[in-house]
């Protein structure tokens, strides 16, 4: 997909073959998928509810993808080589470790409850990468990323939805930009384990660093958990509206997307 240092003749990137740089066909099958389910939606070709589905489910797949290609491009170029070797820089979802945790419990989490949940995770070698900020980096890529997805997706569809269009499309990419709205706030929470519990982790002391370290493995539980809670959920729901409507996403339209992708409910 992108050389990130100058290749030699052999067809190696510092000793890292080129076809770990190219994007997986799974990948590539998702995009497309994404393209003809927006195609279909707008143009209201057969089921629109089932349409509306595939293209929100495959583009939240997408972003989930490029989520995890975030943290490993920049751990990449921090200084972990190897995490070419592991696969994470062809935006193959199958490599962000286990399909189940990684894709088909996000993607239930999307069509139950309409929130953004972490998918998966990039396997990075801490002791490659030197200093404190290049770790924080890191971390920070993957909720980043879907931050800029956010401002896109709202940015179209405030300028897009002026122009006319079918209801049912605009109302997919407002749940899309939901999504991404609810993943940057959930990636940023400091989380044992989480994207933002990792951006804290290297500024620790040895001592709390410890404690992190120990319950880190449990950080999607305590997400879980968290959210389960009556009041702290209600929390970050308070937040999640309020920065959407901060930045103008109508909150019926999401509404509406997330209704139509329940298609088996038609």
């Amino acid at each position: 997909m992108m050389a990130y240092d100058r290749p030699g003749g052999d067809g190696l990137v510092l000793g890292v073959p080129k076809a770990a740089f190219r994007p997986s066909p799974v990948f590539l099958g998702l995009v497309a998928l994404f393209a003809v389910s927006g195609v279909l939606t707008w143009n209201g070709y057969g089921n629109v509810r089932f349409d509306v589905f595939l293209f929100v489910v495959s583009g939240w797949l997408v972003s989930l993808c490029l989520h995890e290609y975030a943290h490993a491009v920049v751990a990449y170029r921090a200084g972990d080589r190897d995490i070419a070797h592991r696969g994470y820089l062809t935006l193959n979802p199958l490599k962000y470790t286990h399909p189940l945790l990684s894709i088909v419990l996000p993607v239930v989490v999307v069509l139950l409850g309409g929130i953004g949940l972490p998918g998966g995770a990039v396997w990075v070698d801490r002791h490659a990468i030197p200093g404190r900020l290049r770790h924080t980096l890191v971390s920070l890529a993957g909720p980043a990323t879907n931050v800029l997805f956010t401002l896109v997706l709202v940015a179209a569809l405030r300028i897009g939805i002026e122009s006319g269009g079918p209801v049912e499309f605009w109302a997919g990419v407002a749940l899309l930009a939901f999504l991404q709205l609810t993943a940057s706030v959930l990636n940023l929470l400091p989380v044992p384990g989480l994207d933002g519990g990792n951006m804290i982790q290297p500024w620790l002391n040895p001592q709390w660093r410890k404690m992190y370290d120990l319950f880190a493995p449990y950080g999607f539980l305590l997400l879980f958990a968290l959210l389960w809670n009556p009041r702290i959920g209600g929390w970050f729901f308070d937040v999640v509206f309020a920065v959407g409507d901060l930045l103008g996403l109508p909150s019926w339209l999401y509404a509406t997307g997330l209704d139509l992708i329940r298609f088996w409910q038609s």
